[in-house]
């Protein structure tokens, strides 16, 4: 006795297939000629740059007088003639020169900023 069996056969599920509806763009109003313009080409192209001003001319702080002691103290300090005015040891700093030539300046009455504003 042979079975035999009945092979189930399944209709295979189709899809239907949905048509998109295609979108069409609306086209954009033609333009207007206007006048041509003339392209100039003396035109210079800016960079990227700031511009600076000038800076206005300052005034000294220090009179050419006074530099000239700071000058010479300094001098004397390289030749190890200078010495400080307290304990008389040789000057070997050149901050402690620069310092001595401006307060050389200050007694004699030249034009030398305030010591609070160094």
């Amino acid at each position: 006795m042979a079975a035999t069996r009945k092979k189930a056969t399944r209709k295979k599920a189709t899809r239907k297939k949905t048509t998109r509806k295609k979108t069409t763009r609306k086209k954009a109003a033609p333009r207007k000629k206007t006048t041509a313009r003339k392209k100039t080409t003396s035109r210079k192209k800016t960079t990227g740059r700031k511009k600076t001003t000038r800076k206005k001319a300052s005034t000294r702080k220090y009179s050419r007088k006074a530099g000239k002691k700071v000058e010479t103290a300094v001098r004397e300090m390289k030749a190890g003639k200078l010495r400080s005015g307290g304990s008389g040891k040789r000057v070997t700093s050149r901050k402690q020169a620069i310092a001595i030539g401006l307060s050389e300046a200050r007694k004699e009455g030249d034009k030398v900023a305030n010591p609070k504003d160094r």
